[in-house]
């Protein structure tokens, strides 16, 4: 396995490559590439890749940004009936 083919986001599965090439096509900050590629946009709402994310970036950069807004944690999803939604699982207490 090549080191291109290193999946960073694995809840998106976004590899080292995908992002490698926005950065190189966009010249964009971390934000730009969650936004561009869906890295840290899965199931843990980037808790596990967030912080490769930024390294890549900053690797490709030759004066750090000053103005960009970082990345932020999202909480977990978790999957949702409707029936629970509309209340249809719901015990009644009798």
């Amino acid at each position: 396995m090549a080191d291109e083919d290193i999946i960073i986001c694995r809840c998106e599965e976004i590899t080292l490559k995908e992002i490698n090439q926005t950065i190189d096509h966009y010249h964009c900050s971390s934000r730009e590439v969650k936004l561009r590629t869906r890295a840290g946009m899965g199931y843990c709402g980037g808790r596990t890749c967030r912080s490769m994310i930024d390294q890549i970036v900053q690797s490709h950069e030759s004066a750090p940004r000053t103005d960009d807004i970082s990345l932020s944690y999202r909480p977990p999803v978790r999957p949702v009936s409707f029936g629970t939604l509309g209340g249809m699982n719901h015990v009644s207490e009798d």
